[in-house]
């Protein structure tokens, strides 16, 4: 028989069921309702993220688009500065361009014409040995000379190594035109400072009326270390800066053998500056090819066409002898000439990063 407070308040709620669940089972499904809720909403039972949703494609299609937009503006860059004017020269090269077109806006085909004149015209291969030996001595001086500075920036202390350095990117800085003329007037007849020096020496005589610039050797000379003392900082930092990141321990391993200091140079530094050394020879050839500024303000190809390389013959073709079409062709001649030039060194330069990685 049941009481009356039964009755009223209904059986009693049953408690947990110990005999069927012992503490294991209780706390294995506590843990698994964890799981349920540390689990990201979207996730199915596999454990997939939210990527295979509509969000996460265009997530990533923006992630992978992203590239593109950084790039983007040195592209066109590249294709308004560097591809069009070779299309357009290439277009040029093959036209009857002169006056008459400038002044019409139309020129006709020409074919190989322009071609055939220059590759038949008595000073081109002249002008194409002279442009190759040039550019060999200034690269040959530049790349030596920067060497031996970069050398001489390990072995000086800090303060005399920070003022040589200042130095050499004062004298990198320095524009083209205003170094040109203040070597025009180093070598001024009269009263060129070189020349009074030479003179107030007293062993060599009376220079003092001496131009530089009418004499075929000396004229090269002027020529060449002027760009090879605009070209020597650049390549002494450079080198130097890839020599400073050399190990230390292999010198004193060299040291402790007993090495001497050219063993040394021969055997640690030069294989460790290969790929720098293939880099800076590489823009060395590509500048010296190309130099104008300074041979056309100091001798202006002369005398003698001592000096006339393939950028000036281009330059008198072109706006002396206004065969805007002749020198477009000069033009894309000596391209071929730089990239058949440097292309021995790219391929080094390639292979060596390889080699890295």
């Amino acid at each position: 028989m049941t009481s009356t407070a039964e009755r009223v308040s209904g059986p009693a709620p049953a408690g947990p069921d110990t005999r069927r669940d012992g503490p294991g089972r209780g706390r294995g499904r506590g843990r698994g309702r964890d799981r349920d809720r540390g689990r990201p909403v979207g996730a199915g039972p596999s454990g997939a993220g939210s990527t295979g949703g509509p969000g996460g494609g265009r997530r990533s299609l923006t992630a992978s688009r992203a590239p593109l937009f950084l790039l983007a503006p040195a592209a066109i860059l590249l294709l308004a500065l560097v591809v069009y004017p070779l299309v357009r020269l290439l277009v040029i090269s093959f036209q009857d361009y002169g006056l008459r077109a400038i002044f019409t806006g139309q020129a006709g085909f020409a074919g190989l014409t322009n071609y055939t004149n220059v590759l038949t015209d008595a000073s081109f291969w002249p002008v194409i040995l002279r442009t190759v030996l040039v550019t060999g001595a200034m690269v040959v001086g530049t790349i030596g000379i920067g060497m031996a500075v970069s050398q001489l920036l390990t072995r000086l202390g800090v303060v005399m190594r920070t003022v040589v350095s200042v130095v050499l990117v004062l004298a990198w800085a320095m524009p083209n035109v205003a170094s040109s003329l203040v070597w025009q007037w180093l070598f001024q007849p009269f009263y060129g400072v070189l020349n009074w020096m030479i003179t107030q020496l007293g062993v060599f005589g009376d220079h003092t009326q001496d131009n530089w610039a009418s004499t075929p050797g000396q004229s090269l000379a002027i020529v060449l270390s002027l760009v090879i003392w605009q070209a020597v900082p650049f390549v002494a930092l450079t080198l130097y800066a890839a020599q400073s990141q050399i190990a230390p321990e292999y010198y004193e391993a060299g040291a402790l053998d007993g090495a001497s200091a050219w063993a040394m140079y021969r055997a640690i530094t030069l294989p460790a500056l290969v790929p720098t050394l293939l880099l800076v020879t590489i823009l060395s050839v590509i500048w010296d090819f190309n130099v104008f500024n300074q041979i056309w303000l100091l001798t202006k190809g002369g005398p003698e066409d001592t000096t006339l390389t393939l950028g000036i013959w281009t330059f008198v073709k072109s706006f002396v002898s206004n065969a805007y079409g002749q020198g477009a062709a000069i033009a894309v001649i000596s391209t071929l000439i730089l990239g058949a030039l440097t292309s021995y060194y790219i391929r080094r330069l390639v292979r060596s990063g390889e080699d890295d990685l």
